[in-house]
C-alpha cells in the first residue's frame, strides 16, 4: 500500500481541491495506492475557516471525513516506504520536513518557483489567481468519471472566492481562471451563480464573531523573517476602525507577537463597499518604534508597487494606521516589500529582536505577555537566538515576488511537536475505505 498524501497549503479551502485531485477515486499505476488529502493544521483550528466549514457544510461533506496534519504520521509512513506527496498551492517544504523532500513526486502550485525540482517529480506551475483552476484543467485531462457535481461545486467556488468573484478591479483573476470557471458553468448548470456563491462565501469568511483578537489574526497569516527578526503580515476581515476599536487590542497584538517571536506585525483589514468592492486598510504594530517607523516608511516608499497610503487616526501609540489607495496590492504583493525591508534593515545591522518567546511566562516576570509596555528601549531588548525563533522557520519559504506559503497560515510550528499523531496509517486507510462504501451505498438504486 502506497499513500499519496496532499500536503495542504494556507488557504484551507483549497481543501476541497485536495478532495477533487487526491481524494475520490482515480487511475493509478499502483492498483493499491490510496490517495488521501490532509490539511496541514490541526483539527482544532479548522473552525477558524469559516468559510471551508460553511461550503463543506453545503456540499454535504462531514467535517470527520477531513484528515489533519496532527492525525497522521508523515514521517513514519516515509520510514516504512509508503509515502509519496503531492504538494498543493505551494512547493517548498518547511525545514520542519527537510526529511520528506525525497518523498515529493508532484507539485501543482499557482506562484513563481522558488526551487526547481527535477524529475520524477511532476511540475504543474502558472501565475493563475486560484490554484483551483489548474487542478481542474488536470482533472479535465483525466477520466471524465471524476469530475462530479459535487467536485465541481468545490472547485468552482473556489476558483469564484479566490479570484473575488472575478473582478478585473481586485487584480487576481487571469483568462485561465475565467476559462475553466465557465467551463464548469457550462457542464454543471445547476451550479449557483458566481455572485451568489461569492457573497456567501465571503459572508463566511468575514463572519469574525466569537473570534478573539488572537485568533482573528491566526485566521489568515503569514510571516518573512531576516536573520535579524521576523514580521508577520495577518489579513482580518473587519475595516481597521471596528478593529482598532477591539478591547484591549493592542494589549493582544503585544502578546500575540511576544508569544510567536514577532518583531512587528503588519495587519491588512479587507473590506467590500456597497458596491461590492474590494477597498483595504493598514496597520503596522511594534513595540519598537525605530522599527516600527522604519517598515512603515518601507511601505509608504514602495513604488512596486505603489501602495497609495494615507494616513488615518490611530487610538494606540504602538499602532500606525492607514487607508490603502491601491485595492489591487494584495498581502502577496505587500510581503515582498517587508522581505526586502528586512534584508535592508539587517544589512544596516539595526534589528533588535523581540524578547525571549515559546516560553510561558510568568506573572511576575518583568517580559510576561501581561506587562507589554507601550515602548520598549534598546535596555529592554534581549537577544533571542535564531534556533528558538518561530518564524526563522519561515525564511527560505517565502516568495520574493508571491509566498509558496508552505505551510497553513494556521501553523506555526509542525503540529507533530504537540505529540504523537492519533492514526495509525491502517486507520486512515480504513477510514478512506469507509467514506468510499458509504458513497457507494448513497448512490445504490435502493437509496433512490
Amino acid at each position: 500500500l502506497r499513500g499519496n498524501i496532499a500536503l495542504e497549503a494556507p488557504s484551507v479551502i483549497l481543501c476541497k481541491k485536495d478532495f477533487a485531485l487526491c481524494g475520490i477515486p482515480q487511475v493509478s499505476p499502483e492498483p493499491r495506492a490510496a490517495f488521501i488529502p490532509v490539511l496541514n493544521i490541526p483539527r482544532s483550528d479548522f473552525p477558524l475557516r469559516t468559510e471551508s466549514t460553511f461550503l463543506l457544510k453545503e456540499q454535504r461533506i462531514p467535517e470527520n471525513s477531513l484528515i489533519f496534519r496532527d492525525e497522521i504520521d508523515l514521517l513514519a509512513l516515509h520510514r516504512a516506504g509508503l509515502l509519496s506527496l503531492t504538494l498543493v498551492d505551494h512547493h517548498v517544504l518547511p525545514s520542519q520536513d527537510a526529511a520528506l523532500e525525497e518523498t515529493v513526486v508532484e507539485v501543482v502550485d499557482h506562484r513563481p518557483l522558488e526551487r526547481e525540482r527535477g524529475p520524477p517529480c511532476r511540475v504543474t506551475s502558472e501565475l493563475v489567481g486560484s490554484c483551483a483552476t489548474l487542478v481542474t484543467e488536470k482533472i479535465v485531462q483525466g477520466p471524465a468519471e471524476v469530475l462530479d457535481q459535487t467536485t465541481a461545486a468545490l472547485l468552482h467556488a473556489t476558483i469564484v472566492l479566490d479570484c473575488v468573484n472575478m473582478a478585473p478591479e481586485a487584480g487576481k483573476v487571469t483568462p485561465k481562471d475565467i476559462h475553466f470557471a465557465s467551463f464548469l458553468e457550462s457542464k454543471f448548470p445547476d451550479l449557483p451563480p458566481r455572485g451568489v456563491i461569492f457573497e456567501a462565501l465571503q459572508n463566511a469568511k468575514i463572519d469574525v464573531s466569537g473570534l478573539t483578537t488572537d485568533q482573528m489574526l491566526r485566521k489568515d497569516l503569514k510571516a518573512v523573517s531576516g536573520t535579524g527578526g521576523v514580521v508577520a503580515l495577518s489579513s482580518v476581515y473587519v475595516t481597521l476602525q471596528d478593529f482598532l476599536r477591539r478591547p484591549e487590542v493592542e494589549q493582544g497584538l503585544c502578546t500575540f507577537c511576544q508569544q510567536r517571536g514577532y518583531d512587528a506585525l503588519v495587519v491588512m483589514a479587507i473590506c467590500f463597499n456597497e458596491r461590492n468592492e474590494p477597498f483595504r486598510q493598514l496597520a503596522v504594530y511594534s513595540q519598537q518604534g525605530a522599527l516600527r517607523t522604519a517598515v512603515c516608511q518601507s511601505l509608504e516608499d514602495s513604488r512596486n508597487p505603489s501602495l497609495g497610503l494615507s494616513p488615518l487616526e490611530s487610538p494606540h501609540p504602538t499602532i500606525r494606521a492607514y487607508t490603502q489607495g491601491n485595492a489591487t496590492a494584495s498581502r502577496k504583493k505587500v510581503l515582498p516589500i517587508v522581505k526586502d525591508f528586512l534584508r535592508d534593515w539587517v544589512h544596516r545591522g539595526t534589528m533588535q529582536p523581540c524578547r525571549k518567546t515559546r516560553a510561558e511566562p510568568s506573572a511576575a516576570s518583568p517580559g510576561s505577555a501581561d506587562s507589554c509596555p507601550p515602548e520598549r528601549g534598546e535596555a529592554d531588548r534581549k537577544d533571542t537566538p535564531k534556533s528558538q525563533r518561530l518564524g526563522d522557520d519561515l525564511l527560505g519559504d517565502e516568495d520574493t515576488h508571491l509566498p509558496p506559503t508552505p505551510m497553513n497560515s494556521l501553523v506555526d510550528e509542525c503540529p507533530l511537536d504537540q505529540g504523537l499523531p492519533k492514526l495509525s496509517a491502517e486507520a486512515v486507510f480504513e477510514k478512506f475505505n469507509r467514506i468510499s462504501v458509504a458513497r457507494s451505498c448513497e448512490d445504490s438504486p435502493e437509496k433512490k
